[in-house]
């Protein structure tokens, strides 16, 4: 059963041991805010000696979404393993580390808990130090351990529940520009791919839904990108807020047109699916591409980066970040203010095990320690919370009005975009 267990479900990656100094420490990150049961080991130099995943995926598949009970069920039959597979195959034993990081805020109560438990479980038996870790600043940090990012750098978080718009200052210093005010971006894709059911196509079937309508948006025809008309959200306020709501609406609003016009059976696809991808893909990636260009001028016009700081650097990263569309985009845009783009490797964008050790490790060398602590007892989950400091009232205060930057968002089959 087990062998069966970690073929179907699980993807792991090991590194020779060697390949690390001795000297170097090594954290245990424990990830389970949501659906995804994450642990991995890495050392203060980036290399990931050992890390594990077990994916609920396809069990939240059959429910059309994640169901919180049933998410904490997977989570505790699979947690001592997904563990003890990623020291397994680092070669190490709890002995060996230095400590334990674990995700305990924000996410689903239920799906925390049991991260924080068999944490604490680890850290106790082994008199080892507990590092809490907020999710969302884990993934804005990630990138750094694959790429020469220097503080302070502007991120951009997005992914299925999240979407935020971050200048990152140090390991504990994030200030909020912008965020959601309804749906994530990830979100609304998953929706709106279930709604066009694109599982019923059989290259699509496996695929999550914002991969399933990138993939049918980049077979599109030369034309298409222009075939359906989405508005463009809160274009009349001059902030770095996001809204996919009415993205989400306008897309439900035109399948059910389409639909009811051409007389489709109920299980049957918009015979331009591919069309109508594309141009969602389109309205999707332009919200992004305005609120993430008003950030980087704001960040100019504030001045938050000092002029001993000529390196400008953009990270995207999350779930959504996956998606070559959006990040080609944004990085095309981001270019033209002179900045450099980053992403974590797509495998790591996603919610795992080694973005929240590779933040215990950040933290305990630049000793940001505060919140480090062998009093296992005072550490507690939290399901909301802020991921720093708002600057979200100055950034409406600032009211910028800007010129769009020209970006080709499908190369070859439009034209430039604004």
């Amino acid at each position: 059963m087990m062998r069966r267990v970690l073929s179907k479900f699980a993807r792991f990656r090991t590194v020779n041991r060697h390949l690390a100094t001795q000297s170097s420490p090594v954290v245990l990150g424990i990830e389970t805010s949501c659906d995804d049961t994450g642990a991995a080991l890495v050392t203060g130099n980036g290399t990931v000696l050992g890390e594990y995943i077990h994916s609920q995926q396809s069990s939240h598949l059959r429910f059309g979404g994640i169901i919180p009970p049933v998410a904490q069920d997977i989570h505790r039959a699979n947690i001592e393993s997904v563990v003890q597979n990623a020291f397994k195959l680092a070669n190490m034993t709890p002995n060996d580390i230095d400590a334990v990081a674990v995700t305990n805020r924000p996410g689903l109560p239920l799906s925390l808990i049991v991260g924080m438990r068999y944490a604490k479980h680890i850290a106790r038996s082994y008199n080892k130090p507990l590092i809490p870790i907020h999710h969302m600043q884990a993934h804005a940090l990630m990138a750094r351990m694959t790429s020469t990012i220097p503080y302070p750098f502007l991120c951009l978080l997005v992914s299925g529940g999240h979407s935020l718009l971050v200048f990152v200052e140090s390991t504990a210093r994030f200030r909020l520009l912008g965020e959601t005010l309804d749906d994530a971006p990830g979100e609304a894709l998953d929706k709106i791919a279930r709604r066009l059911k694109l599982r019923n196509v059989a290259k699509y079937a496996q695929m999550s839904g914002g991969q399933a309508i990138e993939a049918a948006a980049q077979q599109a025809g030369a034309n298409d990108t222009s075939a359906y008309e989405f508005p463009l959200p809160l274009s009349k306020y001059r902030d770095c807020q996001f809204s996919f709501a009415g993205l989400k609406n306008t897309a439900t609003r035109h399948i059910l047109e389409r639909e009811s016009t051409l007389h489709l059976a109920p299980d049957a696809l918009l015979p331009d699916y591919e069309a109508f991808c594309a141009c969602f893909l389109k309205g999707v990636t332009r919200h992004m591409l305005h609120r993430t260009q008003r950030a980087i001028e704001y960040c100019e016009r504030r001045k938050l980066f000092s002029d001993a700081e000529p390196h400008r650097s953009l990270v995207v990263s999350g779930g959504v970040a996956c998606n070559d569309v959006i990040f080609n985009a944004l990085s095309s845009m981001a270019a033209q203010f002179g900045y450099s783009t980053y992403r974590p490797p797509k495998k790591l964008c996603t919610d795992n095990g080694t973005m929240i050790a590779w933040n215990g490790m950040e933290k305990l060398l630049a000793k940001d320690t505060a919140e480090m602590t062998t009093k296992y007892e005072q550490v507690d989950i939290s399901g909301k919370c802020p991921i720093g400091d708002s600057l979200i009232d100055d950034v409406k205060e600032a009211n910028i009005a800007c010129k769009w930057a020209k970006v080709d968002i499908f190369p070859g089959k439009e034209e430039v975009s604004r």
